[in-house]
């Protein structure tokens, strides 16, 4: 009479052969959506890492017209300054030296004070008024190869991204670029704009152009 009973495990057994099919298509729509949820949030993702780096691109294509403009370009030289919108041999002839603000008499600081522009004299002035150091050398660059440049903290002065937006932010010398005198052209971008510009950059990674 036993032998005629279904056990306990005949009974499980017999019960898990009947769910394991409904199981199975349970399992297989969970893997499912988690493939498909993946896919959508990976692609998503990726289509917002593009528009960033677009983004971020377009950005630089702006910054870039600041840095290569003459209020910025001319002092960005290897061995002497430019002067003017035409961006003429500096007169009279200086050279960087060794501290980048000229030698012997013909320092800097002999025309241009760290107060500001002379407006008697035409002179342009500010604080930290110098040539650019060697590793910051602009000029010939591309737009490409400048961005490289100014990334790179062994040209910049070992700058992070965020470093770099407080210095356009509040360099002096950044800003002298904006009121430059009497007779020069200040860079067309307001600098409120730049700073922005500067910020969508960095946050995109501070990609580069070819």
């Amino acid at each position: 009479m036993l032998n005629q009973r279904p056990g306990i495990q005949d009974r499980v057994r017999t019960q898990a052969r009947k769910s394991f099919p409904k199981t199975a298509f349970s399992l297989l729509g969970l893997a499912t959506a988690i493939a498909l949820a993946s896919s959508l949030t990976g692609t998503a993702w990726s289509q917002t890492e593009a528009a960033n780096s677009a983004d971020s691109l377009a950005a630089w294509a702006k910054i870039a017209t600041v840095l290569q403009h003459p209020r910025c370009l001319n002092c960005h030289q290897l061995n002497s300054p430019l002067q003017g919108d035409e961006r003429r041999p500096h007169i009279p002839q200086v050279v960087r030296g060794p501290d980048n603000h000229g030698v012997s008499a013909m320092r800097c600081g002999n025309c241009h004070n760290d107060m500001g522009n002379n407006d008697t004299s035409g002179t342009p002035g500010g604080l930290h008024w110098q040539l650019a150091p060697v590793s910051m050398l602009w000029q010939g660059l591309s737009v490409g190869d400048l961005c490289r440049t100014v990334k790179d903290p062994a040209h910049n002065g070992n700058r992070t991204g965020a470093m770099l937006i407080e210095h356009m932010e509040n360099e002096p010398l950044v800003l002298y670029g904006w009121n430059p005198g009497k007779g020069r052209e200040p860079i067309p971008i307001p600098h409120d704009q730049v700073v922005e510009l500067t910020k969508v950059w960095v946050a995109g990674g501070m990609p580069c152009p070819q």
